[in-house]
Formats: structure tokens, C-alpha cells, sequence
């Protein structure tokens, strides 16, 4: 079983940074893609950014610029450095596993998540 545990949110002013973790139990962690997604309540799950294995991104056009994915497969995290944060950002952030080791933008594509961490953007 995979357990993904996020943390790292907070409330922060517009234009201010944030940086996100999730770390994975499990051996298998470096073999698969890992995702951030991004949901307001009554919204359907968006992606935000993309990581595989060998460490190749790919971002929502939303954050483009302003925010960072990185992975480190020896300590099991996926990090999602956040800069720039303006209102819109606000969401509860969750940390995806892939179900292979390509990066998808559909959560239906991710088999495991964590718990999700809040992040608010104050004006």
C-alpha cells in the first residue's frame, strides 16, 4: 500500500511563495510519475505540474513560470516550489502518483493521493 502524506501550505499575501512536499512510503516511489493537482470545493481536481522519474516537467498553463516541481526519489518527495501566488492559486493542493511513468493532466490517471494541503492567497 502507498501513502502520500503532503504538507507545507499555509496562508501567505499575493505574491508570496510557498513551498509544498509530499513524501511517499513505498519502494517503487522513483518508477512512477508524480503529479500536483489543485481543487476548490464543488470544482473538479485541475492539474497544476508534472514530474517523471528521470526528472522531466511538464506545467499547467496557469503556473507556468511561477511554480517549480522537483523530486527526490532517495528521500521519496516530490516538491512543488510556489512563487508569485495570487488569489486564484487558493485551492487544496494534492500530491498524485501516476498509474505508469508518464505524466497525465486526468486525475482518473493517478492511483494513489494524499490527504491534500490548503493553501490560501490573501489580496
Amino acid at each position: 500500500q502507498v501513502q502520500l502524506v503532503e504538507s507545507g501550505g499555509g496562508l501567505v499575501q499575493a505574491g508570496g511563495s510557498l513551498r509544498l512536499s509530499c513524501v511517499a512510503s513505498g519502494r517503487t516511489f522513483s518508477s512512477y510519475a508524480m503529479a500536483w493537482f489543485r481543487q476548490d470545493p464543488g470544482k473538479q481536481r485541475e492539474y497544476v505540474a508534472g514530474i517523471r522519474s528521470g526528472g522531466s516537467t511538464h506545467y499547467a498553463d496557469s503556473v507556468k513560470g511561477r511554480f517549480t516541481i522537483s523530486r527526490d526519489n532517495a528521500r521519496n518527495t516530490v516538491y512543488l516550489q510556489m512563487n508569485s501566488l495570487d488569489p486564484e492559486d487558493t485551492a487544496v493542493y494534492y500530491c498524485g502518483r501516476s498509474r505508469t511513468y508518464y505524466i497525465r493532466t486526468d486525475p482518473r490517471d493517478y492511483d494513489y493521493w494524499g490527504q491534500g494541503t490548503q493553501v490560501t492567497v490573501s489580496s
